[in-house]
């Protein structure tokens, strides 16, 4: 029986990138037309990716703009660049022309200052040039940064007719119709309206009869995260956005808000890494260096630090040396515990989910860490004794890493939530940050208690 393979996702193969190639290195405008016309624009934008920048212009030149737009946005940030440099205003004109406004507005911000005016006079649409104008006045992490202005909004003094009318004109701009939108004549946001509620209605009944008044929105000033956790929370496709007067701006559809939130993801896993800036592995090897020198540096720093706390110790090394062979452990345990405390609240954090005072939170991350380095100690006790014969020993180092694995806990917990407080990023404190501090911390806990029991 034969195989359907309608449904498997279409694959981006070697043989297909030869292919690109040697059409593109024949000049075969036809040839590369008819190759790539039923392709979808994320499967040419990767094919893209494995062509140097002329050969990628040449495809961005030769396919229609209705389709490179799209194209555009899909690549890399950097090849984007490149091939936007290479094409003239006019033709980077037709280019922002085919696409929504947010995207359009996103293109022109990436050119230089110069260029964006020659490519703003080349805009035949005064109208989007307008609206693009507007976008661009905002920051680009903020609301009014991530909306487009595409929507469909219908007044609360239309009838029901008129609506169906307006709504058939607004709609040939939109890509999708996520939410139709009600305002006063003013062009206040006062509500939404249904769909259903729109088609059974009677032609001569008003808008502002059948419209409903409970709609989420967010200020264009409002961060970007928080507009994320707004859409998280209420599962919205789309949210429009206001200003300090309820005026509707624009809107911002869920599509958005996932590159948001891969964005951040990005770069919270390479605080946690510690790079302390956004990198790509493709960058130079300077930029590179620069995003991950100063955690590493800090690294360096911690190794001294507990350098010379382990030298003032020497005497008790001395006398007790089976105590230097649990030193990595005891540093480790430290550095384990504290990055899965931080990893934790980061997580609760991102999520909104982290409620209440701090000395709760620490309170019960105490009884946690307790509870854990009470069962991991039972075992590491066995094991000293077994291997040392000397109860003191053995009792010196379980107790010492219980102590270590709570103070662990405890800074791993209150680190993010002070930063969260002071308005710094939180995920800096699952990376380095945290590590060193608890192997230094972790070092000096371990010999005081070590030389207490001891009576060294």
């Amino acid at each position: 029986m034969s195989e359907n393979n309608e449904n498997i996702q279409f694959k981006v193969t070697d043989e297909l990138i030869d292919q690109v190639h040697v059409l593109i290195e024949n000049m075969d405008d036809k040839g590369t037309q008819e190759l790539l016309k039923d392709i979808h624009y994320a499967d040419i934008a990767e094919i893209l990716d494995d062509l140097n920048i002329d050969q990628a212009t040449y495809v961005i030149k030769l396919l229609d703009s209705e389709k490179t737009s799209d194209i555009l946005m899909e690549l890399d940030e950097d090849d984007r660049e490149k091939i936007l440099a290479s094409l003239s205003a006019k033709e980077i004109a037709e280019e922002i022309e085919e696409l929504d406004t947010d995207d359009a507005a996103d293109i022109i911000a990436e050119l230089p200052e110069e260029r964006q005016k020659r490519v703003m006079a080349q805009i035949e649409d005064e109208r989007l040039a307008a609206q693009l104008q507007e976008l661009m006045t905002y920051d680009e992490d903020s609301a009014g940064g991530l909306m487009a202005k595409e929507l469909v909004k219908v007044y609360e003094t239309w009838t029901v007719a008129g609506c169906l009318r307006r709504i058939r004109a607004q709609a040939k701009d939109v890509t999708r119709v996520h939410s139709i939108y009600v305002v006063t004549k003013d062009e206040k946001l006062i509500g939404r309206l249904s769909l259903k509620d729109l088609i059974i209605a009677n032609n001569d009944q008003k808008i502002s009869d059948i419209y409903k008044s409970g709609v989420d929105y967010v200020n264009a000033n409002d961060d970007v995260e928080d507009v994320a956790k707004v859409m998280a929370k209420y599962d919205l496709e789309a949210i429009p956005v206001v200003d300090d007067e309820t005026t509707l701006l624009g809107r911002i559809t869920i599509d958005d808000i996932v590159d948001v939130i891969k964005e951040e993801a990005d770069k919270d896993y390479q605080l946690a890494a510690g790079i302390t800036q956004e990198v790509e592995a493709d960058d130079s090897i300077l930029e590179l260096t620069r995003a991950r020198l100063p955690w590493l540096f800090l690294g360096l720093l911690g190794g001294i630090g507990a350098f010379l706390i382990m030298g003032g110790f020497e005497d008790t090394f001395n006398e007790n040396a089976v105590l230097f062979f649990f030193t990595p452990l005891i540093a480790a345990m430290a550095g384990n515990v504290g990055v899965q405390s931080s990893a934790i609240i980061v997580q609760g954090l991102a999520n909104d989910d982290v409620k209440g005072s701090i000395n709760n939170r620490l309170i019960k991350e105490m009884l946690l860490a307790t509870l854990n380095g009470i069962i991991l100690a039972i075992f590491l006790f066995l094991f000293v004794w077994a291997y040392e014969r000397q109860t003191d020993k053995a009792l010196a180092i379980s107790v010492s890493m219980v102590a270590v694995i709570i103070v662990a806990g405890l800074i791993g917990t209150f680190v993010p939530l002070f930063l969260n407080k002071r308005g710094i990023d939180p995920a800096i404190a699952t990376g380095p940050f945290i590590t060193t501090s608890n192997d230094i911390f972790g070092i000096l806990i371990y010999f005081l208690i070590a030389k207490l029991i001891l009576g060294i």
